[in-house]
């Protein structure tokens, strides 16, 4: 079958060539919103699929629904545009997910959303595929995409000479695309298997004035920057606690030495299907582990063995007390709990501000809204100086896209310090922010440290001294 891509977007032919070279493997397109993304990865994905018969390819995205909901309409355009029916040319397996057509060939949609028994993916390892697409590539884990690119080139490609091909869409976001691609690229190293290309809304003909106009009259200058502008190293969103560097240096940084050892846990809770344990040395963060659909018994018992097991005392762990994890901390005595919305600790710096009667700081209420809002400024303030690392690598990406959403202010200039409503993380996330919230709550035992006794200050006098401070507010 000859199939002929007519398109006037020039970005779209340049990619178009690098899919049928001899020499690129993978190709990042887009960088901004309107480029033709989709249009580019339909005409790709099934032009091969439809030229050569019995081959294999996917289409990845995070959730499968957002494949149905926007990729498969664009699909159908395009064999519109071709002039043929979709319908006639494949059938879809809505059970096993995949489009087969006429001539034997398949287009999967794959889910890269998270899940708890598989955090590496590694339920890609046994596809085997000719060529793929992963479409919205900010959406998808590092681990996701390794083994992902792992599946190519093993489907007939010696049949065809097919050389094995990813094509990568996507909007700017800080990440392994941008350590993989962007960076490589502007430095002017980019491997010559690998190709970068910068697609705009202004590079699109097809798209109307009014879009375009919309676009760049975004208020919003993250927004702005990064989906009209196309601005990978896009300022930081003015409410973030912690800058898009720090977090990535996360995955390099040394932490200090400690022989402390701790162990945090964000218990599942009625709706949710995880447990999330983290386990430090000092502000190290070495290991991860994720349980699903666990009870609190399970959980309890798990506590106890890797305790004994990693010589973590039980003073050194913490538990999410919120929800059912205070049926946890009950049955395990010595064990600290966490309750996202007490009152903060008061650190010996608070208490000298009392004394002082520094303005901004006359209590510890009128500084932070809550213990989370504490350990939220906490922590990002050790991330902001470098002094916290992440060695489990495989969870970085999800740990540093958390904490992004995690660690903002709600209100920019508001003399109380309150974090972003967790509906509103998880609602940008599309999922629990778990992990994260386990990096957040280890700031409760560096804010301890703070609070202990200070030998100069009498803190009953200064508590006494804040309850009339309070009282005159």
């Amino acid at each position: 079958m000859d199939l002929v891509f007519r398109t006037r977007n020039p970005k779209q032919k340049l990619a178009a060539k690098h899919w049928i070279d001899n020499t690129t493997e993978q190709i990042l397109y887009g960088g901004a919103k309107g480029g033709g993304k989709s249009y580019l990865g339909a005409s790709l994905i099934f032009g091969d699929a439809l030229i050569y018969p019995n081959t294999h390819y996917f289409i990845a995205r995070k959730r499968l629904i957002d494949l149905r909901l926007h990729t498969v309409p664009t699909i159908k355009e395009v064999f519109g545009n071709w002039g043929i029916a979709f319908d006639k040319y494949a059938n879809e397996n809505r059970q096993e997910n995949f489009f087969e057509l006429y001539n034997g060939s398949r287009v999967y949609l794959i889910a890269c959303k998270d899940e708890p028994s598989d955090p590496f993916f590694e339920r890609f390892g046994s596809m085997q595929m000719t060529r793929g697409w992963i479409e919205e590539g900010g959406e998808i884990p590092e681990a996701a995409k390794a083994n992902l690119w792992l599946t190519i080139g093993r489907w007939k490609n010696n049949t065809y000479n097919l050389k094995k091909k990813l094509l990568i869409t996507c909007n700017p976001k800080r990440g392994w695309m941008k350590r993989e691609f962007i960076d490589p690229h502007e430095r002017g190293v980019l491997a010559p298997d690998r190709v970068f290309i910068q697609s705009l809304p202004t590079d699109n003909p097809y798209l109307p004035k009014d879009y375009l106009r919309t676009l760049s009259s975004e208020k919003n200058k993250v927004r702005r920057q990064r989906l009209w502008l196309g601005r990978w190293d896009y300022d930081e969103s003015e409410n973030a606690l912690v800058s898009a560097d720090a977090l990535e240096d996360l995955r390099t940084n040394t932490a200090e030495e400690s022989t402390d050892k701790y162990l945090i846990v964000d218990v599942a809770r009625l709706g949710k299907d995880t447990t999330v344990f983290s386990f430090w040395r000092g502000l190290e963060l070495y290991e991860v582990m994720q349980f699903e659909k666990q009870n609190t018994r399970t959980t309890e018992q798990k506590i106890k063995d890797l305790a004994a097991e990693r010589r973590i005392p039980y003073s050194h762990i913490l538990v999410d007390e919120d929800g059912i994890g205070g049926g946890v901390v009950d049955h395990l005595p010595g064990v600290k709990g966490f309750t996202a919305n007490s009152v903060p600790i008061p650190t010996a710096r608070q208490i000298e501000d009392r004394i002082k009667r520094t303005p901004a700081h006359l209590t510890h209420r009128s500084v932070y809204s809550n213990l989370k809002a504490q350990c939220g400024w906490k922590i990002a303030e050790i991330i902001n100086e470098r002094r916290m690392a992440v060695t489990h690598h495989e969870y970085h990406d999800i740990i540093m896209e958390e904490l992004a959403a995690l660690l903002r202010a709600k209100h920019v200039d508001a003399e109380t310090r309150q974090l972003v409503p967790k509906e509103e993380v998880k609602a940008e996330l599309g999922h629990s922010p778990d992990a994260g919230d386990t990096v957040l709550m280890r700031a409760y035992f560096e804010l301890l440290k703070e609070a202990e006794p200070n030998t100069s200050i009498n803190q009953d006098e200064v508590w006494r001294e804040s309850e009339v401070i309070d009282e005159t507010l």
